[in-house]
């Protein structure tokens, strides 16, 4: 039971902070769309759709927390996404807010 809990709370965390998830795995290494959701999906276990993936990508870089390049690979041509100091600025804030928030609880 307890392994079903711990799932689908990881679940909704991924799904309600995929930008947050998104930057962390960035922060690895760089990778393509593709590739993203795949990791996403290993890791979370959470079905990630293209439609919902590539809007959130685009934000992303429109907010300087990703770049993108033109990268070509055995014969194609892919965008590869790599988190800028900005986004691992709003990684480390989500991170220290978050720590915050729980020892806010632990005291009470």
């Amino acid at each position: 039971m307890e392994e079903n809990l711990k799932k689908e709370i990881v679940q909704h965390i991924t799904k309600n902070l995929l930008d947050i998830q998104i930057l962390r795995l960035l922060s690895k290494e760089p990778m393509w769309g593709y590739k993203i959701k795949k990791q996403v999906e290993a890791n979370y276990e959470v079905k990630l759709r293209h439609g919902a993936l590539y809007p959130l990508l685009n934000a992303l870089e429109q907010k300087g927390f990703l770049k993108s390049q033109q990268q070509r690979q055995g014969g194609r041509t892919r965008k590869v996404y790599t988190i800028t100091e900005k986004g691992r600025g709003y990684v480390e804030t989500y991170d220290s807010i978050l720590k915050e928030q729980i020892q806010k609880q632990d005291i009470k």
